[in-house]
Formats: structure tokens, C-alpha cells, sequence
């Protein structure tokens, strides 16, 4: 059976970028409005922009998805129903979306959308991409971090159509689900403003390296694969880019999807991207080489000559035009400053281009160059005054709040949990102090687990058994048979990572969600609520002011944590034999990796139990003490248990987010 040619996507995160998605052959383009997109310091599109471009779209037979992948906060509710109220009326063709809340709202109260699941849920297998569809959920955009086998995998078994970014940039963490950023000033990656901390030079052991910056996506060579596999979509990401850029990358793409004979010529068009070295990743079969040295994009073409007052000079490797872009990057720090190369003057290999850099540079910081001036596109998407009126559903705000809200969520019982992320903590616990103790164990420790021994089966009613957030397609099976396992055994309470996991787990058991279930929002805890999750857990990256706003306070609150900042499929490599490494304001992180994953935590843990009074008295009294991330001493679980118990503060520690607030 011949298999229907694949949509090629296109990113367009401004108008020039649409034109030339349009001019390059997109099949359908993804853009972001003003509000709730993860890339939100691109241009984007105001409402009637948008409204512009889905007419001219439309009119060359050329799809618009809009992107709403982004976690919501609850005071944002009444903003994302106005945002989902225009999409609906606009009739694009598509939402990408990544919170359960936005799911929430939009699969019950404006059904004709039609939903796309961003690569930042992380579905990664064929029970994520199955669960989505039978949510409705249409389309589902994979992670990036699949072998070729996987995908083949999950393409035999999937009942959504499926998505695969084919080409650009890539994050260490997985599916882009990082806390680092967060972490770091409270800049949420998934909320649309990263401060790229993957890309950032970090100490280790004295030496400067880029530690996690990833080489840039390219699947030129395995595009054939990927249509005979029947992937209905084949993404480009790069709505931060430039209009040359999609226009270069799509165009490439497109030769190679109409001919397979033009791999070639379009391998030698995607060198002109501007982006970063190349690689294909795990798609490729070969991730050794994956980290970059250099997280710069650009060629680099030469160094700086001459710094002066209005003007600067430079050797260049390339002949430069009107309209070209370069890129300055000091030698001592990983500033990068960017000039347009206009009225410039040329000696030989010497430019000399007017700009106020002085002081900011110095002579020998490299020139890299970021932009080639190919073609120029219209800024201009026509007339606001012709847009036709909007037929818009009334919509009673206040009547959706309420609906979100659960009752009887002041019935709950308080409760203090605590996890642990091996079996050598199980000694150290008292299960009388604690209403449940959550084992979060790697896949050997399971193998070895006897559900049968005295401590188990005398302390089963309270032990909580976590899965973890990526579960490979081949390792499906060895979850579905433990929890069958013990829950024959008596043990009938399961933590999931993931939403999809309900499907691994025998009927009758009791499920609930962890963090990594994000619940920001009053609608993501309702739709938990109506899929039968028994209790969830407030995300680590949370502020005070955003929990405090929630109606639906009987979910958990994590008080002492060590987050996992990244968590990668992707190794990295540290000298330190302490596996310590350090930012440029000297703050250490650790490094560990278990079944396979790379997770980095801070050295020092998150403590919130000072907010604990305050918090029960707003109506929280579900607790969380986490041990996962926390190195094995003496005295730690009876220090810190008596911490939690007289509600004091630990030192040293963190508030996260929690107090200056996530943005």
C-alpha cells in the first residue's frame, strides 16, 4: 500500500516567516498568538494578525495550527477561555496544547476544536500516544529522544495521526520538560520563557564547558524512513528564527519530499541554516557525538580586528552583503551581540560596519555568521478593517470556574507522605510516622523486590509504588507484569508519572498522579478528578501565590524535594568524581543517572516547611517529604522529619519558586 505523502510544518513566528513557509511549499504552518505559546519571546501574532493569516492560508490550501503548549496558571483561566473562545470562531485548523487543564476546558466547552498534543506532554510510546487518542486528542507530536525501532513501534500501534520534528533545535531535557531554567530565576521553560540554561558554559573540575548543549536536529537522511512509516507530520522547529531560515530549511525538505533523488543538493541548502553542528540523534542510531562544544548558532567566518567608538572591523572567511546578520560572541563569556551588516566598507577580507559596541567586545571575539539575506518577504498580511465579523458562542466565564471546582475537597483527611529512591532507605523509615511512603525504585531494585517479606506486607497498606516518567515502548510489558504483580500481592495503590500509565495498571487498583502530572490549574484538577485519580501532586516549580489561588486544595503540596532540573535521555559526561559541577555564580549541581536517564539536581534541597502553618490554614494539609534526590547520612530522615514537624526552615536550602514566584 502506498503510503500518504506526510504535511510538511512549518514554523512561522512573525509574518516575513509565513510568507516564506508559503513560498518554500509548507503544507501547514504553526504560529503562536501574544499569549500562552512556549515560544514567547518571538514575534508572534495578535488576534487579528492571526485571523489574517488563517484567510490567506486558507486560500492556498495550507493548514494553521496554533500553539496554546503551555502550562497555565489558575489566575490565567479566565484569559485562556477568551484565547480558546477566538480560536474556536477563527476555525484554525488545529490547537497545540500541552496542559490537562487546557485539555479540560476545551474538550468540554468548545468541542469543535480540534486538539494536538505538543511534544511537551512527553508521550513517548504507544500507550501515551493510544490514551491521547482515546481522549480525542487527534494528533500527537512525539518526543525527539525515539530510536528509529521505537518509532516503528509506536507507529504500528498508534491510533493517532503522528508527528516528528524532522529538523532544528534540541533540549537536554527530555521533551523539553526542564526545571532548570525555572530553577534559575523562575523563568518556566514550559511556559513559554527559557533562559536556555542547556546552552550555558558551566565549571567542571576547573575546566569551562558547555556540559549539555545539544548538537541542532536534522533528518534529511532518514526522511524516506520516516514516509514509509506513515508519519502523517514532519515538523521544522524555529519560530524563533528568521524568515531565510524557513524559508532555506522548508524548501530543502520539500525538494527531498517530492524527489528522493534531491537528498543530495538539499543536504548541501540545510548547511546554509545558520544553526548549530548537525545530528540525527536517536533517530539516527548514534548519540555519542550529540553534545556540541559550541552552543553558539551560526559559522563562524572570523574575529574581531578593531574595536572604535561608532564602528567596528572584522575579517570574514565569506563575501558579506547588504542585509547580512553576524554574531559576536566574547571569548571570556557567553555574551553574544548581534549586527546587521549595513553601509558597510571592505579591504580584502576586512569589514568595517558602523556599530556602538565599544567596551562591549574585544579585538579577537569570534564573528559568526547568523543570516543570509536570500529574498525579502512581506511584512504586511493585508487589511484589518476587510476582517469579517467573528461568530462567537457566548461564554459565562463564572459558570466554567464553578464547573471546575470539586466538592468535598475540605473532607480530605491530612496527610504526610515521603518517597524514597532506593531500597536502602526503607531501614531508616518509622511507618508510623508517615500516612504513606511512596517507593520510587529503578527497574533492578523491582526485579529484586519481594513483595512477600514481613516489612512489606506488614506496611502494604501504605506503600505507594511509582512509576517513572519514561518508560521505553520494549519496558511497557515489565510495568504492566509488576503491577500486576503486586497488586496480586496486596499492594494496590500506584503513583503514575504520566496520565497514559492508568492504562498499564490492573482494574481495581487505586491510582494517583505525582508531579510530574502537572495540575497549575482548577481545570487540570477536575480532569483528574472525572478520570478517577484518587490524589495528585502539585508541581515542584509552583508558587505560593498561584496554590493559594486554587479552589481545589486536597491535592499534595511536595515541601522537601531535590528537583530534577534536567532529566535526559542524553549522557553527559563530568570529570568530577564527585559528579559536581557549578554555574557561573558558583552554585554546585549533581549529577546521577538512573535506568539510563541522566537527572541533575541542585546540591541543596528545596525546604518549604516554613510555609507550613500558612498553608493549612488556606485549606492544604496533604504534605510531601522527598528522598530521591537526597544522598544517604546518619541522621537525615529524623533531621528533617523534626524540621516538618515544628515547621521550621532548613539550611541550607531553597524556596524554589515558591515565594518569589513562577513566571
Amino acid at each position: 500500500m502506498v503510503k500518504q505523502k506526510p504535511e510538511l510544518l512549518a514554523p512561522v513566528g512573525n509574518v516575513e516567516s509565513f510568507y516564506a513557509a508559503l513560498n518554500a511549499g509548507a503544507d501547514a504552518v504553526f504560529m503562536g498568538l501574544q499569549e500562552f505559546n512556549a515560544r514567547g519571546r518571538a514575534s508572534n501574532f495578535t488576534r487579528s494578525l492571526l485571523q489574517l493569516a488563517v484567510q490567506k492560508a486558507r486560500e492556498k490550501n495550507v493548514k494553521v495550527y496554533v500553539t496554546l503548549n503551555v502550562l497555565i496558571k489558575n489566575r490565567e483561566i479566565d484569559q485562556l477561555i477568551d484565547v480558546l473562545s477566538f480560536l474556536d470562531a477563527v476555525k484554525v485548523n488545529g490547537v497545540i496544547i500541552q496542559d490537562w487543564g487546557t485539555y479540560y476546558i476545551a474538550k468540554k466547552y468548545f468541542p469543535r476544536l480540534v486538539l494536538h498534543a505538543s511534544t511537551q506532554m512527553g508521550n513517548h510510546n504507544s500507550v501515551g500516544v493510544n490514551y491521547g487518542a482515546s481522549k480525542g486528542i487527534v494528533r500527537t507530536v512525539l518526543a525527539r529522544e525515539l530510536t528509529m525501532p521505537e518509532l516503528e513501534a509506536i507507529s504500528r500501534q498508534s491510533k493517532a495521526e503522528l508527528e516528528v520534528f524532522i529538523h532544528g533545535a534540541l533540549c537536554y531535557s527530555f521533551s523539553g520538560m526542564c526545571l532548570f531554567s525555572s530553577y534559575s530565576g523562575g523563568q518556566g521553560a514550559n511556559r513559554g520563557i527559557c533562559k536556555q540554561s542547556c546552552r550555558r558554559i558551566y565549571q567542571d573540575g576547573g575546566e569551562q564547558h558547555a556540559l549539555f548543549s545539544l548538537k541542532d536536529n536534522q533528518q534529511i537522511e532518514n526522511l524516506q524512513k520516516l514516509v514509509e512509516l506513515g508519519i502523517r507530520s514532519l515538523k521544522i522547529e524555529g519560530r524563533m528564527k528568521s524568515a531565510d531560515y524557513v524559508f532555506q530549511v522548508c524548501k530543502a525538505y520539500r525538494m527531498v519530499l517530492d524527489n528522493p533523488a534531491n537528498a543530495a543538493l538539499a543536504a548541501r541548502m540545510l548547511e546554509l541554516d545558520m544553526g548549530r553542528e548537525k545530528t540525527a540523534w536517536f533517530l539516527g542510531g548514534n548519540v555519542s557525538d550529540g553534545i556540541t562544544d559550541d552552543p553558539s548558532i551560526g559559522i563562524r567566518i572570523g574575529q574581531i580586528t578593531e574595536v572604535g567608538r561608532k564602528t567596528i572591523s572584522f575579517t570574514s572567511s565569506e563575501k558579506l552583503e547588504e542585509g547580512y546578520r553576524v554574531r559576536i560572541r566574547n571569548t571570556n563569556d557567553d555574551e553574544q551581540l548581534y549586527v546587521k551588516i549595513e553601509n558597510f566598507s571592505q579591504n580584502g577580507a576586512v569589514y568595517q560596519v558602523p556599530a556602538d559596541l565599544f567596551g562591549k567586545i574585544a579585538k579577537g571575539d569570534d564573528v559568526l555568521l547568523v543570516r543570509v539575506k536570500t529574498q525579502s518577504f512581506s511584512s504586511r498580511l493585508g487589511n484589518v478593517n476587510i476582517l469579517s465579523e467573528l461568530k462567537k458562542i457566548p461564554i459565562k466565564k463564572q459558570e466554567i470556574r464553578r464547573g471546575l471546582q470539586i466538592e468535598g475537597a475540605k473532607l480530605q483527611k491530612p496527610m504526610l507522605l515521603v518517597r524514597i529512591g532506593s531500597p536502602e532507605w526503607l531501614p531508616k523509615l518509622r511507618f508510623d510516622d508517615y500516612d504513606a511512603v511512596i517507593l520510587s525504585y529503578k527497574r533492578s531494585d523491582w526485579e529484586k523486590f519481594d513483595p512477600n517479606s514481613a516489612v512489606h506486607q506488614q506496611n502494604r497498606l501504605k506503600i505507594r509504588i511509582e512509576l517513572p516518567k519514561f518508560i521505553s515502548e520494549k519496558h511497557l510489558d515489565f510495568y504492566r507484569q509488576l503491577a500486576l504483580k503486586l497488586s496480586s500481592s496486596g499492594f494496590n495503590h500506584f503513583f503514575i508519572s504520566h496520565l497514559s500509565q492508568k492504562i498499564l495498571l490492573p482494574q481495581g487498583v487505586r491510582i494517583s498522579c505525582n508531579e510530574n502530572v502537572y495540575v497549575l490549574n482548577d481545570a487540570a484538577a477536575r480532569m483528574l478528578y472525572d478520570e478517577k485519580i484518587a490524589e495528585f501532586t502539585y508541581p515542584l516549580e509552583n508558587d505560593l501565590d498561584n496554590l493559594l489561588s486554587m479552589s481545589n486544595k486536597q491535592g499534595i503540596v511536595p515541601l522537601y524535594f531535590y528537583p530534577e532540573l534536567f532529566y535526559s535521555r542524553m549522557p553527559a559526561k563530568i570529570d568530577q568524581e564527585n559528579h559536581l559541577f557549578a554555574d557561573e555564580t558558583n552554585k554546585k549541581f549533581r549529577v546521577s543517572v538512573k535506568d539510563g536517564i541522566t537527572i541533575v539536581h541542585p546540591s541543596i534541597p528545596v525546604a518549604l516547611f516554613h510555609y507550613r502553618t500558612q498553608l493549612e490554614k488556606s485549606g492544604f494539609n496533604r504534605f510531601l517529604i522527598d528522598y530521591s534526590g537526597e544522598i544517604m547520612t546518619a541522621n537525615v530522615v529524623k533531621r528533617i522529619l523534626k524540621k516538618f514537624l515544628d515547621s521550621e526552615a532548613v539550611q541550607p536550602s531553597s524556596n524554589f519558586n515558591f515565594k518569589l514566584g513562577l513566571k
